[in-house]
């Protein structure tokens, strides 16, 4: 199914001349309604209730380039997977030359009043049934084997308070807010290293999300104090991989691994400059 089509990226979702990382996510989110909408199991009717609907576990996404001022993008959405609770969608978004932009998959459930997941009614599920594909996509950050050691590389953090924009209406943090508080932590630590996002290479667009895997375990509500824990386990010329920690009230919302990547000012992935690994050496 056809969630997007031949959206014209627009101001509000870029960062520079290249889209926010950010945007995949709330690219997701829209595609998910769309869907949702079709098996008749709209987000509308779960709000009605008081549920959190579709709600992320899992979501794993990799970046085969990002789009600039003028691209369109399309999103096609299909179920990979269906359960009693839970649905796997996989979401392959492609520019308007139809060559690929993103990959992801992520896996949704629908969390009631009680905090425990709704089953999926028997004609959603019959639906989502009907149009699941086989299609096995290999997406998000290799396996961690090769990682160094904690002591290698830095680590850093930073806590944000949960309040207005940060929220939705069912007053938990919004699904696209949590790269950008990874964001600001990545660039506060830079600054204190003396890098300045300013001074670098100008040709180039460093630090942008390539390839993550995410694992959401609750929810961060409002009025609560966000923090993320940020270790550096690898440094490459082609990518620098953190393992997150997102965590409020002494317990882990979200955990997982990402990738950061170089880009051109076309969104084509490039190597680092040494001047931008730098911060990073151990």
């Amino acid at each position: 199914m056809q969630t997007i089509s031949d959206h014209r990226v627009k101001f509000g979702e870029f960062a520079g001349p290249l889209v926010h990382g950010a945007t995949f996510f709330d690219w997701q989110l829209r595609s998910t309604q769309e869907l949702a909408a079709a098996v008749d199991y709209p987000f509308e009717t779960i709000l009605a209730d008081d549920g959190i609907p579709y709600a992320p576990v899992v979501v794993s996404t990799s970046v085969d380039r990002y789009p600039a001022i003028g691209d369109s993008v399309s999103v096609e959405t299909v179920p990979r997977e269906v359960g009693e609770s839970s649905v796997e969608l996989v979401y392959e978004t492609v520019d308007g030359d139809g060559d690929p932009v993103s990959t992801a998959r992520m896996t949704h459930v629908t969390i009631g009043t009680d905090g425990s997941a709704l089953p999926l009614p028997e004609t959603a599920q019959s639906a989502l049934d009907d149009a699941c594909v086989d299609r096995d996509p290999a997406v998000g950050p290799d396996d961690a084997e090769g990682d160094s050691a904690a002591d290698d590389y830095p680590s850093f953090s930073k806590s944000v308070p949960i309040r207005s924009p940060h929220i939705e209406g069912a007053e938990l943090a919004y699904f696209e807010e949590y790269p950008r508080f990874a964001d600001v932590a990545m660039e506060e630590f830079l600054t204190e290293q003396g890098t300045g996002l300013a001074e670098l290479n100008d040709e180039k667009r460093p630090y942008k999300l390539r390839d993550w895997r995410w694992e959401f375990q609750s929810p961060v509500l409002f009025e609560s104090t966000l923090t993320v824990d940020c270790d550096v386990v690898d440094v490459t010329p082609e990518r620098i991989r953190v393992a997150h920690e997102l965590s409020s009230g002494g317990r882990t919302n979200i955990e997982g691994v990402t990738e950061y990547g170089c880009f051109d000012r076309d969104g084509n992935p490039v190597a680092y400059d040494d001047a931008m690994l730098a911060p990073f050496e151990s």
